[in-house]
């Protein structure tokens, strides 16, 4: 006896290739287009309205510039899949949402605070800054981490934090640099900008209601100082 699968069932290896294709097709057949650079963000522009799909698995978060649009469009999806409406976003993958008439602000905060709890620093005293000015990180010799897992670990939850805090990208920058090969001296450094994080816990990105879409740039090269590669590191601020 044989059989043969005719649809996917779930839990199985190629459910997730089998229930995407099947939204990006529905997607597709309502007008959107899927970006190249990110297949699970898809827009769709019809005249002055526009909207916009970005998916996480069986997640979607919908946002447009127009309200019965967006109602037509969610009616779409309920004639096409079951669906459940969770309303205004307020929580999505560890970022928080909170809206204004001052605009949207988008924090970490519970999951900052996963971060300090689990190496047990909630109770420590709060670091002025990500990184001691004038590092010589590169430079430490001290002993090997005996298991480097959680300095990686620790490494990746800075760096999807970094996402609504940009004031850890260069401390996120260099410490990533050392993943390969931790050494305690990078361990008590990365657990310093863990110490930063508890005195700011909330802080996010505001984007203004009043934006005026201009772009601020600057630029300050401290020439060669990297001591691994000798490049010049640079900053920039949108």
């Amino acid at each position: 006896m044989v059989c043969r699968l005719r649809k996917s069932l779930y839990g199985l290896c190629q459910e997730p290739r089998c229930w995407f294709s099947k939204l990006s097709t529905s997607l597709k057949r309502y007008g959107f287009l899927q970006s190249y650079s990110d297949y699970s963000h898809f827009t769709l522009q019809t005249g002055s309205i526009q909207l916009i799909v970005l998916v996480y698995d069986d997640d979607l978060i919908i946002s447009g510039n127009d309200s019965s649009t967006i109602a037509t469009f969610k009616s779409y999806l309920s004639d096409c899949f079951h669906m459940k409406d969770l309303g205004v976003l307020k929580y999505f993958l560890g970022i928080e949402v909170a809206r204004s008439p001052e605009g949207i602000f988008l924090c970490q905060r519970k999951y900052t605070l996963d971060i300090i709890a689990e190496p047990g620093l909630l109770g420590a005293r709060p670091a002025s800054t990500p990184i001691e000015q004038n590092h010589t990180l590169a430079k430490f010799e001290s002993s090997i981490l005996s298991d480097p897992e959680m300095y990686r670990r620790l490494m990746g939850r800075l760096i999807y934090l970094s996402f609504t805090r940009p004031d850890l990208a260069y401390a996120v920058h260099i410490l990533s640099q050392f993943m390969q090969q931790p050494r305690q001296d990078h361990w008590e450094a990365a657990l310093r900008t863990v110490r930063y994080l508890k005195g700011c816990p909330g802080q996010g990105i505001l984007f203004s209601s009043d934006c005026d879409l201009h772009i601020t740039d600057w630029c300050d090269s401290d020439w060669v100082s990297c001591p691994l590669t000798r490049r010049s590191i640079s900053g920039w601020l949108v």
